[in-house]
């Protein structure tokens, strides 16, 4: 049962730090994510809407797939 919880643990940490350098690499930079096609976005003079459609999308497949294989190998 400990081992389990500490493979866990470690792909958790893995996992933070991967996201981490990620967040420190794009942080300030005009990134693809959110100006997809597909992603709605209205202006107005007064109003501004913004529904990322396919960006949400992307992000569910992404975490699916990650999901996937954290329960294949698990």
């Amino acid at each position: 049962m400990n081992t389990h919880i500490a493979k866990i643990l470690i792909f958790v940490g893995v996992f933070l730090v991967i996201a981490g350098i990620i967040l420190l690499v794009f942080t300030g930079r005009e990134t693809f994510l959110g100006r997809l096609p597909g992603d709605i976005l209205i202006e107005r003079e007064n109003f501004r809407f913004y529904f990322p459609v396919t960006s949400a999308i992307l992000i569910s497949v992404i975490i699916s797939v990650l999901l996937y294989v954290i329960r294949r190998f698990f």
